[in-house]
């Protein structure tokens, strides 16, 4: 990666707004508005910017995740670092594109044409093109005193993210391949909230006994239910899939998946859908950045044996990371491990509460970055956050980098909450 290096300006510091504890300061050409939790707005560019990206060529398989991030991440790659940064940026495409003004006529869809959405949601010349936007939909039965509050609470199907596909020679060449992005954001309606608090597990596709992959009921609800009016998420995934697969399936091609929070759990059912559903599909690999426990052991192994690769970018101080349910078997790990004693692991799997975590792990902490405030909950989940530990991250005996470029941008009035 090419850095561009812009002439530094005197650091001028302006008058503090005590009543909201901030403190507004221009360093090196950057303006910043700084809170006690996190920097809340930027709006010039850092003094340090990414020009270029390094070239995967035939290594790109390995960066997918084909040998599970071996060697990669302790210390964190560069390459890879800026990939996952990469992936990052679509996701927040996904939540500048969506509208969560309840008082607008256009509540809970998103802001921008496709053809338009990725150019207007600032994140970046990407090179993708989007073909696919794609809707959740809440399969809560509601109670009929329902219809008598704002219509904002009962949405029911909601604009959730979005499918793009690598279109740009020059980025297909870098990338060493075609690759299919699909991202999802994260909670943001009342109605994606009442299924994300439904913690008990379900089988799911392919499964037919508690025997078999069990999955959170909240999320799997979000993943398959439909309205007359509204395919299912699972439908709008499985045929966007196959026309790609049908349009690419001669090139090198692959699926990457990637979401924030409610977002990271869609993001790993999708995968786990796209591997059962086609024969000798692409790569599918995921990014996910604050992702809840998704299923239980058997989930956990079929999605290792279907080959979907899982990178889950946690913050150690995000609790969102440590729910729901309870991880009774990870990694061959004893029930202990979650703090709870032995003698309660049959009456938490017979709540079906019992869950495991998939994938590789990319762990990191707010308390470890001198930007960030320490113990605020809501910053420690939030995507920014996430973005900005990733650009910080060295290895586990060096945290944090002191020289790494702030990536918290300017505060969006949309917040991410799960």
């Amino acid at each position: 990666m090419r850095l561009q290096v812009r002439p530094p300006c005197t650091t001028r510091f302006l008058p503090c707004h005590s009543q909201h504890g901030t403190l507004t300061q221009c360093v090196k050409g950057m303006r910043l508005t700084v809170t006690n939790s996190v920097v809340l707005h930027q709006s010039f560019e850092s003094s340090i910017v990414p020009v270029n990206s390094a070239k995967l060529g035939k290594k790109w398989m390995e960066y997918q995740g084909l040998n599970n991030w071996d060697g990669l991440l302790d210390p964190l790659d560069d390459t890879l670092r800026n990939e996952i940064l990469r992936y990052g940026k679509f996701v927040e495409a996904a939540y500048r594109s969506f509208d969560f003004d309840p008082d607008s006529p256009t509540y809970a869809t998103c802001k921008f044409s496709r053809n338009s959405l990725l150019n207007r949601s600032e994140i970046g010349y990407t090179g993708y093109k989007l073909t696919k936007n794609l809707h959740a939909t809440c399969g809560v039965r509601l109670p009929r005193w329902v219809d008598r509050t704002p219509a904002w609470m009962s949405t029911q199907s909601c604009w959730i993210g979005y499918v793009a596909v690598c279109q740009d020679k020059e980025e297909i060449a870098r990338l060493g391949r075609r690759d299919v992005v699909i991202a999802f954001r994260g909670t943001a309606t009342c109605m994606e909230w009442v299924e994300n608090l439904r913690a008990t597990l379900t089988s799911s596709v392919g499964s037919t006994n508690n025997g078999g992959p069990m999955v959170e009921s909240g999320f799997w609800s979000l993943y398959t239910s439909k309205l007359p009016t509204c395919p299912s998420l699972q439908e709008m995934v499985r045929d966007e899939i196959g026309r790609v697969i049908r349009s690419y399936g001669d090139e090198p091609l692959s699926i990457t998946i990637t979401g924030h929070s409610l977002g990271a759990a869609l993001a790993t059912l999708a995968a786990y859908d796209i591997a059962i559903t086609f024969d000798h599909a692409p790569m599918v690999t995921v990014v996910s950045f604050g992702g809840p426990r998704v299923g239980n052991t058997s989930f956990r192994c079929q999605m290792e044996k279907s080959g979907t690769k899982i990178l889950r970018i946690v913050n150690s101080d995000d609790v969102i990371t440590k729910v729901p349910g309870f991880v009774i078997d990870n990694n061959d790990v004893a029930v202990q491990a979650a703090g709870l004693p032995s003698w309660l692991r049959k009456p938490v799997e017979a709540m079906q509460l019992g869950y495991a975590d998939v994938g590789q792990e990319l762990r990191l902490s707010s308390r470890e970055s001198p930007y960030l405030k320490k113990n605020n909950v809501a910053a420690c989940h939030d995507l920014k956050t996430y973005l900005h530990l990733v650009n910080g991250f060295v290895s586990s005996t060096c945290p944090f980098r002191a020289t790494a470029t702030r990536m918290l941008e300017r505060q969006s009035r949309e917040k991410a909450f799960i």
